[in-house]
């Protein structure tokens, strides 16, 4: 009995024998040219390589970068006689490359060549660089302008087992969060899926899930890109790279944490042109914006400004010494790490233990600055050399973890400092948080409720300059057109308050009092709290009640 013939089978047979040959053909041509012999379908294409030429001059040449080790290419060819590759050849060895070439089959290069559609939209490939292609970005970021588009977006991204999306997915995520000016990116795995999360203006969206093995993509790159180690999954590690857009570089600053499902990731985008925020615009009542331009320009003394993470201290910092940067002014900064970069000041970082904000701060005193900014007063070292630089001839700026203005001189006696000391040294201490702003098309003033009035009135009524107070207190301001995608808010502002040294207020501090009594002396000054500058807003349609009730502890009222 005849077996039935197997058409898949022998067509298969013959595909593998044709295959075959082609290569035996390769082989005998290697040796005709005197070229070495490679097979790039068992050959690893190293996509570094890949980029030194063009998708178009690689078909035109019938050439491929498949290796790159420092200056070493390894160029596979299919025709040594083609008239374009020693065009191509010398292309690269006017780039400082050495260029090998090993001859391959047809069916080899176009393995090669179906690379280029996997590709990532980056540049480059290594360690703290991630050199994103302005057009390809531009490209991605035209239609994303809201979180339906991006959902949508990443959601067609992330469908079916398209290699080339999976590749460019870390882009795609990145792209998305530019778009709509995300300050965080939250990769969090669960059980069999992944939450993408963005912080937009302060507050956490889910943006979408997707399955946990494309996570294992883009954990390793972001790994790679970060500097971190990728054998270790069972321990926080921190990192950073950076993303040339439009021109700019971008610094993501990388946290990792093990969880139950995976590895947690934060990115903190650290956007150029947050610092380009002027002193003007930073939303500051004008009553104390007028004593803080005085107060900045002092030829000695300490300005601490004081928040939570994320409340826009760093950023007001620098709008500070924008403002008060001169040709005849030194300005040094030490800080952890350096988020942003100005021209004209010198921006130094801690390093471990072999550069602290102290030992820092002492070699910054010896190199004859007007000027010192710290990043954080932490610890009694720090303190100490920061009060003595403001007794003597500086003015230093920096920040501090407390509540509010007031809660500045009993943290830096649980320091360890005199307040006798500390009272002669700083010269203000504020406080800040930040609100989003309303949309002033998305916008409608209603009438308070009872519970609202009743809340708002009281915290108007300890305003001691009277003349702060606007005409209509009955009415603010709340979003309205709202939908699952626009809420109404763009952008924030901060809400801001300060309490100015002087003698009397030295000689209250000198007996320790509590954290309210300070409060309570600093409202003879006649300056606004966060809370009454908070409600202001929301009278004048800058924000929303509910916004200031979500940042300002009013309890204490």
């Amino acid at each position: 009995m005849s077996l039935p013939f197997d058409t898949k089978l022998e067509e298969e047979r013959l595909k593998r024998a044709r295959e075959s040959e082609e290569e035996d053909v390769a082989r005998i041509l290697s040796e005709k040219y005197r070229i070495a012999y490679t097979d790039l379908s068992i050959q690893n294409v190293d996509s570094d390589a890949l980029r030194l030429i063009s998708e178009d001059v690689a078909k035109k040449t019938e050439a491929i970068a498949f290796s790159k080790k420092m200056k070493n290419v390894s160029l596979a060819v299919l025709n040594p006689n083609n008239p374009n590759l020693p065009e191509l050849v010398r292309s690269l060895e006017d780039r400082g490359y050495h260029v090998s070439k090993f001859l391959v089959s047809k069916k080899s290069l176009e393995h090669a060549l179906s690379r280029y559609s996997e590709l990532s939209f980056a540049t480059e490939s290594k360690v703290g660089l991630f050199d994103v292609s302005e057009k390809e970005l531009q490209h991605m970021t035209k239609d994303l302008g809201d979180l339906q588009s991006i959902r949508d977006f990443l959601k067609k991204s992330t469908e079916g087992s398209n290699v080339a999306n999976v590749s460019r997915l870390l882009e795609y995520i990145l792209a998305s969060a530019f778009s709509v000016h995300a300050s965080d990116i939250h990769l969090e795995p669960e059980k069999g899926r992944i939450r993408l999360r963005f912080r937009i203006d302060g507050m956490l969206t889910d943006i979408m899930f997707f399955d946990s093995k494309l996570y294992r993509l883009v954990d390793s790159r972001i790994k790679m890109l970060s500097g971190l180690k990728l054998n270790i999954h069972n321990r926080a590690q921190d990192g950073r790279f950076s993303v040339m857009l439009h021109g700019t570089e971008v610094e993501i600053r990388t946290s990792l944490i093990p969880n139950s499902y995976g590895e947690s990731f934060v990115m903190r985008v650290l956007d150029p042109s947050a610092t380009k925020v002027s002193f003007e615009t930073l939303g500051i009542h004008p009553k104390l914006f007028a004593r803080l331009e005085k107060e900045i320009k002092r030829p000695n003394g300490m300005l601490l400004t004081t928040g939570p993470t994320g409340s826009g201290k760093t950023t007001t910092l620098y709008s500070f010494l924008r403002k008060v940067q001169s040709p005849d002014i030194k300005i040094i900064t030490i800080e952890d790490p350096v988020e942003y970069h100005l021209d004209g000041i010198v921006q130094t970082q801690i390093e471990g233990k072999d550069y602290t904000f102290a030992s820092g701060l002492r070699s910054i005193v010896r190199q004859d600055p007007d000027i010192i900014m710290v990043g954080e007063i932490r610890d009694h070292e720090t303190a100490s050399i920061a009060i003595q630089a403001a007794l003597t001839g500086h003015f230093v700026f920096s920040t501090l973890h407390t509540n509010n203005a007031a809660g500045t001189f009993p943290r830096f006696a649980d320091l360890g400092i005199d307040p006798k000391e500390f009272a002669s040294a700083i010269t203000v201490s504020m406080a800040q948080r930040l609100v989003r702003k309303l949309k002033p098309d998305q916008r409608k003033q209603v009438t308070m409720n009872d519970e609202q009035k009743r809340l708002v009135e009281k915290i108007l009524s300890t305003i001691e300059d009277k003349s702060l107070l606007p005409e209509s207190t009955d009415k603010i301001w709340i979003p309205e057109n709202v939908s699952d995608t626009d809420n109404g808010y763009h952008g924030r502002v901060g809400l801001y308050e300060a309490v100015f040294m002087d003698d009397e207020l030295g000689s209250f501090l000198r007996d320790s009092p509590s954290e309210s009594d300070i409060a309570k002396k600093a409202l003879s000054q006649g300056y606004l709290t966060m809370a009454q500058d908070g409600i202001l807003k929301a009278i004048s349609g800058d924000t929303s009640l509910d916004e200031v009730l979500r940042v300002v502890d009013v309890s204490r009222v």
